[in-house]
């Protein structure tokens, strides 16, 4: 049986364009807010990425370590991200979301227990910035029997040698990072450069899953579109943050910039 990650891939696949990934913060500015800014722009994007806050993140920039704070300081707790995750799934089953952060939450909580809570609340997948390859092989194993997607990380110094054995032990999705940077960074490399390094990753395994994603906004998306998938997170927790300052509707702000960028790679 295909995974719902595996699913969406090929119908943009079909309709000849890259999928639209969003990242949010869980419980951003509350856990009510984050969950209304789910189901809102989950008409738009193909896939939702939701990371569970972390105190000391390695590679999350100034706009998602703010919208991480935010989540905290409401006193968020890793069951309260299950919760948001489960009434999301309650109203959108068939909508792909990928919980990321990192591993020593996971690791606190017992992988087992992790993965039977990320199963029970209806969760297709994880990334896991901080377990690379080969250490994350018996946690992916541990995903894989649960049915959910372990997305390897691929970067742009990543040996030829290695990345022929991570992508051989993906499952379906592959994350690549475009540049060497924090999320929300400008981007440093010229769209030209990403697509020849992201081409060179897709001949080594045309059929795999590849996404681009750091440095990706309403200014650079459309010229990397030719990309599988395309994960925009720093620009959404900014417009969050802005919002927030405003006072204004953030789930209505937030549907106004998905739609804007979907419509940029169709």
């Amino acid at each position: 049986m295909k995974s719902k990650i595996s699913l969406v891939f090929e119908k943009c696949k079909k309709e000849k364009r890259a999928a639209l990934i969003t990242y949010t913060v869980a419980g951003d500015n509350t856990q009510k807010n984050s969950l209304k800014i789910l189901n809102t722009i989950s008409k738009h994007a193909d896939i939702l990425e939701l990371g569970f806050p972390h105190n000391t993140p390695i590679a999350d920039g100034g706009q998602i370590q703010e919208s991480s704070h935010r989540a905290l300081k409401n006193g968020l707790k890793l069951k309260n991200v299950f919760q948001i995750v489960k009434k999301f799934k309650k109203s959108s089953p068939n909508k792909p979301l990928i919980m990321m952060g990192y591993f020593n939450l996971i690791y606190q909580s017992g992988e087992n227990n992790f993965l039977k809570n990320c199963k029970a609340s209806g969760v297709d997948g994880l990334i896991i910035v901080d377990l690379p390859y080969p250490e994350n092989v018996n946690f992916a194993y541990k995903c894989k029997k649960k049915s959910i997607n372990f997305i390897q990380l691929l970067s742009p110094t990543t040996p030829k040698n290695r990345m022929k054995k991570i992508i051989k032990d993906s499952h379906d999705m592959i994350y690549y990072i475009s540049m060497l940077s924090t999320t929300g960074g400008r981007l440093k490399v010229s769209p030209k450069k990403i697509l020849q390094n992201y081409n060179k990753i897709k001949r080594i395994n045309s059929k795999k899953n590849i996404v681009i994603g750091f440095g990706i906004t309403n200014k650079t998306i459309a010229s990397l579109k030719k990309a599988d998938g395309l994960v925009v997170g720093s620009q959404l927790c900014k417009t969050i943050t802005n919002s927030i300052k405003k006072r204004l509707n953030t789930a209505k702000v937030l549907n106004k910039m998905v739609y804007n960028l979907k419509k940029k790679i169709i």
